[in-house]
């Protein structure tokens, strides 16, 4: 309370000093006002003869004519002023009131209706009680392991969240520490070796890879654990074994899985056929497989166009264009593929969540979209 008081205290003399100058009687004017008056007139007749010379151009003469005009005008206020100084005084002592009486209501308000005794929320106090204050949770999880730091399962808890807000030092710090303090599981390994596998920019680091190793011997079929792997394969320039396990992992994948687009990608790097998931029609899928090489190519890329024209015609489906998107880089048509980008995101803004799934995706496949704020190719 005593803080409130002082502050209303200070905003009252800040007023008072500020509204000072107003109380006071107006400056006598000086008796050569009208002097002052003659010399601006005979500027007047100055700037017209130099104008009419030709010393001075139009624009210039306007520009000076206002600025003697502006003199001449504050000139002859100096009497006005000077004959209004008692209602001036009036009006400042109007102010005056005004500005101490409304502060000063304020304060008594405040002390009647409300709580000045009351302690302000300490950031302890808060803390107890975050609610959905992302910042609030993580701040008190660090507290705590500050006090408790053999708690494994704070750390655990702590290690998603600062990956998923891209605090990758930290993230590395809590999952080491989970593991050491509460045993290995695929979830904080498969973590830790994507936390570093981040840090570095997409590489996967000989740390990152034991990591992923780690975790593959207690749960062999995870798809992520798989997919490191196999990238740590591609990056070291084994492509045939690469191949062999990010084809071995689409085998696996299940119906309508959202990564499995991405390891087609990684199976066209690495020399490998492949066909990309447009309707799940295993019918389709199995005759595409029995064709040769040239006829699977065509069979693809006739379904690739359908689902280009099926998009055209019923624009509102983002995983139709995230799917005709991916279509197009597996078959290693970046120009359509960015078209397909641009296209969808006619339909789905940037600024929406679905246009920003379609930017990430971008992104993701290094193709920038064409045309995206006026017309674009028809896919």
């Amino acid at each position: 309370m005593l803080l409130w008081i002082i502050f209303a205290c200070l905003t009252a003399a800040v007023a008072a000093l500020l509204i000072l100058p107003l109380a006071r009687g107006a400056e006598p004017v000086a008796d050569s006002a009208e002097g002052e008056a003659a010399v601006y007139r005979d500027q007047l007749r100055e700037l017209e003869r130099d104008k009419g010379l030709g010393l001075i151009g139009d624009e210039e003469a306007e520009y000076a004519r206002a600025e003697i005009g502006r003199r001449l005008i504050a000139t002859a206020d100096k009497d006005a002023n000077a004959a209004a100084s008692p209602a001036r005084r009036r009006a400042s002592l109007v102010v005056l009131a005004v500005t101490v009486f409304v502060p000063a209501v304020g304060l008594c308000l405040y002390l009647a209706l409300g709580s000045p005794w009351l302690p302000a929320q300490p950031l302890a106090a808060r803390l107890e009680n975050p609610g959905n204050n992302l910042d609030l949770l993580v701040a008190k999880a660090e507290r705590h392991l500050a006090l408790n730091p053999n708690d494994g399962s704070g750390w655990d808890l702590l290690a998603p969240i600062y990956f998923r807000t891209q605090r990758m030092g930290d993230a590395e710090m809590a999952y080491r520490n989970a593991i050491r303090l509460i045993g290995e599981n695929p979830e904080r390994l498969s973590g830790l070796g994507e936390t570093l596998v981040a840090a570095s920019g997409g590489i996967v680091t000989e740390d990152a890879r034991s990591a992923f190793e780690a975790a593959a011997k207690l749960s062999p079929q995870d798809a992520r654990v798989r997919f490191y792997l196999a990238l740590a394969l591609e990056q070291a320039g084994k492509n045939d074994e690469a191949r062999v396990a990010f084809e071995a992992l689409a085998k696996d994948a299940p119906r309508g899985a959202p990564w499995a687009a991405l390891v087609n990608e990684h199976i066209a790097k690495v020399g490998g056929t492949v066909i990309p998931q447009l309707d799940n029609n295993d019918e389709a899928v199995a005759a595409i497989q029995s064709m040769g090489a040239d006829d699977q190519q065509a069979a693809i890329r006739g379904m690739v166009e359908a689902l280009a024209t099926r998009m055209s015609q019923e624009p509102n489906n983002i995983a139709g264009w995230m799917q005709l998107v991916r279509s197009y880089a597996v078959l290693g048509d970046r120009q359509k593929a960015g078209e397909a980008l641009a296209n969808g995101l006619k339909t789905f803004p940037p600024s929406s969540n679905e246009g920003g799934q379609l930017v990430a995706l971008g992104r993701e496949i290094g193709i920038e979209a064409q045309n995206t704020a006026g017309e674009g190719a028809k896919p």
